[in-house]
């Protein structure tokens, strides 16, 4: 056997006996699509979505050292991320981490007395130094497979979490020379990572007690968290089950976390092998994004994977490592609200996954919350907020949101910015629960406390005492809030109309509407706020939200004098621009910064990781890449204004492009498919009856008939009205084009997959 540079992955599969598993084995499970019964196929040729998945698998030929490069799983809740710590030549670390876990003690702030807390790491110990890996991360199946070779032989595995149960299981082989080959636990000290504003009074939740294949954590504020593993053998096939459960302020979850373990190793796990993988089959099937730039239509995918890995609508709101805490964390300990949550979730609307918005799930449950983010000497039972970081429940500990005109702050417009999340997550499904029960109650409270501040000038307007507009300065009127408040009336009028409220606010939304203070603008376009213009380089585009996402007019001046100034721009930052450069109808522009983004430049010592999360400076980060999986989307799909628009802004070099089940404002679900430069035929379905008006982009003759082939009627060429019912579709096509099937388009050259190839 080779042992010196690393053993090829098929070479190993092949040499320790080919199959992964005997069928029926308690320890181990078939290679996707092998085991008899499975619905899960293989990526035939007739299956596009296997096709664009098995091209966008991460590899890894080279050892991971860390939360930047490393492969990870998830189910929400649960997280994993699998390297090597430098110095330890013969060990694999497996952290685990769990959304849940956070501290209890809300005397202190939230990113302290409510911080996320790490767990710790799984060790395999090898009996030789690791020289050589070979890992394919499978996201279609969300498992990670592959080989490790060491100077005394090799170990063959495959590890996943479930996703219905939050098991992380992984089956090993280790060939001769690696049968000592051994797990064990390191817990990690159950203390914030925050150095910030840390009281002089804090100190680490206690010791935790190790006991036989579990570790129970304790929390001073009560309950605590558990972490379960144990190992079962066959032969020279081994089988590790592990978990994390957690409980407050009683229980801290040992009968659940080692019950967790013993149900799935004492049951079937072939058969939640089974389970997980149908599972993940049916979630990227609700939707297929293909086009020829494979490395972003591969980044693309990931993200998928990765939100689905990341968050649940019954999981928290992403931190800002989403479940996967680095080792030695930092101080980003919570879920904050100024940007970081707010782009991260949009793409989760046009890519059809409404089952991950843990946002608007979130305020259902904790809005009563909500007030507890005003500073107590202005709570008056009407007015919400939202402060960042705050935790899970929306609760910020003793830190408030600022007070316009006496202690400003960059936490003002959290809440309504939340709230336009909330609107996004409405428009795509019409679901009058959203508006009814979530929205409206929410922003009628974010504006209320708008509205308490807001002064008559001398010039008949109403204006914004000083606030912070986040991360650059302090301002009256600054445009950041104003355009939030704009946008908060206008959309509680609509939602009033919607619901045929007659709500005594209503004439003071209307007077807001018309008396609020314009946009203040100099030479170069709308300034920060009142006397304050954007004179340096701005990462955090805040006094440019009335264009992107807000989407309330376009100003190119505005645009183009923020983007002359790019150096402290971080990845969001090209992201926002792209997704603004497609509404201006720019494509190559669009592409550009995308491209820019994710082929890894350095800007203000921030970008892209190998495996496609962020870092900033020593900080890490998860909302850009998630942020960028959006402009993906807003180059293929947009809807705002009433107006559904296919393939608005692709590149020229996009000859092709294919995609099904896009999401798009209305409830409508789109298919498409474009070749030769050219859009071939649409189809749009309808979930709530709205009413639909369609720029279809075909150049020349079309045709609009019904889903059985039936012509419809329809106003208008190049945007077209057509009547379309609740449960109807409209298709569109080219004189002589027929639509069919999703497709996975050429390539339109070659690229390295992500990860450590």
């Amino acid at each position: 056997m080779n042992t010196g540079n690393g053993l090829s992955r098929r070479a190993f599969v092949a040499g320790a006996g080919g199959a992964a598993v005997l069928a029926g084995s308690p320890v181990a499970w078939a290679e996707p699509g092998t085991e008899p019964g499975t619905e899960t196929t293989g990526a035939g040729a007739d299956d596009a979505h296997a096709q664009v998945l098995r091209d966008a698998a991460m590899v890894w030929k080279r050892l991971p050292s860390g939360w930047q490069n490393a492969p990870f799983l998830g189910n929400g809740l649960l997280g994993v991320h699998v390297y090597n710590k430098g110095g330890e030549g013969d060990v694999l670390r497996f952290m685990l981490n769990h959304s849940l876990v956070q501290d209890q003690r809300g005397q202190w702030e939230a990113a302290i007395g409510y911080s996320r807390l790490p767990i710790g790491y799984l060790t395999l110990t090898f009996a030789g130094a690791i020289t050589g890996v070979d890992w394919r991360l499978d996201l279609e199946h969300a498992e990670l497979s592959g080989t490790v070779t060491t100077t005394r032989g090799g170990v063959r595995f495959t590890a996943l979490v479930l996703e219905h149960r939050g098991v992380l299981l992984v089956s090993m082989t280790p060939t001769e020379g690696e049968e000592a080959v051994a797990w064990g636990f390191t817990p990690l000290q159950s203390a914030t990572t925050r150095t910030i504003r840390r009281p002089p009074d804090y100190t680490p939740n206690p010791d935790p007690v190790v006991s036989d294949g579990y570790v129970e954590q304790t929390m001073h504020a009560g309950g605590g968290y558990t972490t379960a593993w144990r190992e079962v053998r066959q032969g020279t096939t081994r089988l590790l089950a592990a978990t994390v459960a957690y409980g407050h302020p009683d229980s801290t979850g040992v009968r659940e976390a080692v019950g967790a373990v013993s149900k799935v190793l004492d049951g079937n796990p072939e058969a939640q092998v089974r389970v997980h993988r149908n599972g993940w089959k049916r979630f990227y099937r609700r939707s297929l994004v293909s086009i020829p730039d494979k490395k972003l239509q591969r980044f693309y995918w990931i993200q998928l994977y990765k939100m689905a890995s990341a968050t649940r609508d019954t999981a928290p709101v992403l931190t800002e490592w989403g479940p996967w805490f680095p080792e030695v964390g930092n101080s980003w300990t919570n879920i904050w609200w100024n940007l970081n949550v707010q782009v991260a979730y949009p793409m989760i609307n046009g890519s059809n996954h409404p089952e991950l918005d843990a946002v608007t799930a979130t305020f259902r449950k904790y809005h009563e919350n909500l007030e507890s983010n005003v500073h107590p000497d202005y709570r008056d039972g009407k007015s919400y907020a939202l402060c960042h970081p705050g935790d899970r429940m929306l609760r910020p500990g003793p830190r408030y949101v600022g007070v316009p005109g006496v202690s400003p702050n960059d936490h003002t417009g959290n809440l309504t910015w939340g709230m336009h999340n909330v609107w996004l997550a409405y428009r795509h499904s019409m679901d009058t629960g959203v508006l009814r029960d979530v929205l409206y109650p929410i922003l009628t409270g974010a504006i209320s406390y708008y509205a308490r501040f807001l002064t008559e000038g001398s010039d008949g307007r109403l204006h914004l005492p000083e606030t912070r507009s986040p991360e650059y300065a302090n301002a009256s009127d600054a445009t950041y809030d104003l355009s939030l408040i704009r946008w908060g009336c206008r959309t509680l009028l609509e939602t009033a109309d919607r619901l045929r409220v007659d709500d005594p606010l209503r004439p003071r939304w209307q007077e807001i509407l018309a008396r609020l203070v314009p946009y203040h603008r100099n030479e170069q376009g709308v300034m920060i706020g009142a006397d304050v213009p954007l004179a340096d380089s701005h990462r955090h585009y805040s006094h440019l939200l009335w264009l992107y996402p807000l989407q309330e007019s376009l100003d190119r001046r505005s645009f183009e004098h923020w983007a002359s100034m790019r150096e402290r721009w971080h990845g969001y930052s090209f992201a926002a621009a792209s997704s603004m450069e497609t509404l201006f109808g720019n494509p190559e522009e669009a592409l550009a910064y995308l491209r820019f983004f994710i082929d890894g430049n350095v800007v203000d010592n921030c970008a892209i990781t190998p495996n496609t999360m962020y870092r900033e400076g020593s900080n890490l980060a998860i909302e850009s890449p998630l942020a960028a999986a959006q402009s993906v989307l807003d180059m293929l799909l947009q809807s705002h204004g009433g107006v559904l628009k296919v393939f608005p802004a692709l590149s020229s070099t996009w000859a092709d492009a294919s995609v099904e089940g896009l999401r798009a404002q209305g409830a409508f679900l789109v298919d498409a498919s474009r070749s030769q430069g050219r859009t071939d035929w649409i189809r749009v379905r309808s979930e709530a009856g709205e009413p639909l008006r369609l720029r279809h982009g075909i150049d020349g003759p079309f045709e609009v008939r019904d889903q059985h082939g039936r012509r419809l009627p329809y106003q208008g060429t190049d945007t077209i009205e057509i009547p379309l019912r609740r449960g109807s579709a409209a298709v569109v096509t080219r004189q002589g084009a027929h639509p069919s099937g999703p497709r996975d388009v050429p390539q339109d050259g070659t690229a390295p997959a992500w990860g450590l190839p």
